[in-house]
């Protein structure tokens, strides 16, 4: 394996307009099946530093440099993020749940969250009893949450309030917690899976535009729906554009907190650089190409070795059409499927840096054939 260094660069890739973007864009709920609502913001940005864009029926948002081109090179992330469904509402005003992705039960209680209905957004907040009434005597058993126990309170004390309010069965519910900064570096937010992709792959956009290269291929920059309940929106576009080589990007696990087994997940921490991975989806040539750039530009990797799947759209890639060449990069995230996921900035400058000097190696006399 090459061993990188990490090379500070005085000047940082993000400008002030795009950080705004990623805070505003971050803040902005996208849920599984409603990714659009953050895509219009995604577009907007994007919209500069393409030559063309486009939505497919579901949602993907694909911006396009060089669209006529016949070589076709993706770059890519996912939109939406885990929420809840309205399944049942209690005779007094209660509102029980379904997940619409893999959101995690027991991080819910005590949570804030926006309920979406047709009349706006509503607040509301997960319910969960005292302390005081879940241990009234010492042999009681702490009640643990699960889906069918737990419950959002918005303050209506009826079905007719509920209904008043705009919400209905159906009703897509997020999380409320948006952008912050904490020390050394470190950002929190929800949705960060995989919005930071979006960014991220955005930002390679602009870098190529400001920086006028020419590339000799087209680019496909891709923003995917419904990956968080089976790699879905992927799955169609992929279909669509029928891409030579597709770089996907999305988040990782950090394996350094507490009650991670490293001997299972493997060793990766925020802000040592983007991991790489070996997986059967992930193209070995590719690959190679993507470590040699980050020797030779300094960008720090890290490693992992995945199973059967990635657990990316690198998957619905790889294994679309007649076969596309994938490679995942992804960027270390802590506590993933919380409201408090964490990652560096060190990491999102260095992912960006990886994808766009990669792209600058390709063309479509680039040799990925295994024999």
């Amino acid at each position: 394996m090459a061993k990188t260094a990490s090379k500070k660069t005085s000047k940082s890739l993000l400008t002030p307009a795009s950080f705004s973007f990623f805070k505003n864009y971050i803040n902005n709920a996208s849920p599984v099946g409603f990714e659009s609502w953050g895509q219009r913001l995604w577009i907007d940005y994007l919209k500069p530093y393409v030559d063309t864009h486009y939505v497919d029926p579901y949602g993907t948002a694909v911006g396009v440099i060089n669209p006529t081109h016949p070589f076709k090179v993706v770059i890519e992330a996912h939109a939406d993020e885990i929420s809840w469904f309205v399944n049942y509402i209690s005779a007094d005003g209660l509102l029980y749940l379904k997940r619409n992705g893999g959101v995690d039960h027991q991080t819910a209680p005590a949570s804030r969250v926006i309920i979406h209905g047709k009349k706006g957004p509503v607040k509301a907040v997960f319910g969960w009893p005292a302390i005081h009434t879940r241990l009234s005597s010492p042999e009681q058993k702490e009640p643990t949450p699960r889906t069918d126990i737990l419950w959002l309170d918005c303050g209506a004390r009826t079905k007719k309030d509920v209904a008043a309010l705009g919400i209905h069965i159906g009703a897509v519910v997020t999380y409320q917690d948006g952008f912050d900064e904490l020390a050394n570096g470190n950002y929190i937010g929800r949705a960060f899976d995989n919005r930071i992709g979006g960014f991220m792959i955005a930002e390679v956009a602009r870098l190529l535009r400001e920086n006028k290269k020419q590339l000799p291929f087209s680019l496909h920059v891709v923003n995917a729906v419904q990956e968080e309940i089976g790699l879905r929106g992927a799955e169609m576009i992929a279909r669509r554009i029928k891409p030579d080589i597709a770089i996907v990007t999305d988040v990782t696990h950090d394996t350094t907190t507490p009650l991670i087994n490293k001997a299972i997940e493997g060793e990766v921490a925020t802000g040592k650089g983007p991991s790489l991975c070996y997986a059967p989806a992930v193209h070995n040539k590719l690959l190679g190409i993507v470590e040699e750039v980050a020797a030779k530009k300094k960008i720090p990797v890290q490693w992992r070795a995945l199973s059967r799947s990635t657990g990316t759209d690198t998957d619905s890639f790889a294994y679309s059409n007649d076969g596309c060449p994938s490679v995942l990069i992804s960027i270390p995230l802590r506590y993933m499927h919380t409201t408090v996921e964490m990652l560096h900035r060190d990491d999102i400058e260095s992912t960006i840096r990886l994808m766009y000097e990669t792209l600058l190696t390709l063309s479509p006399k680039t040799n990925l054939r295994y024999l």
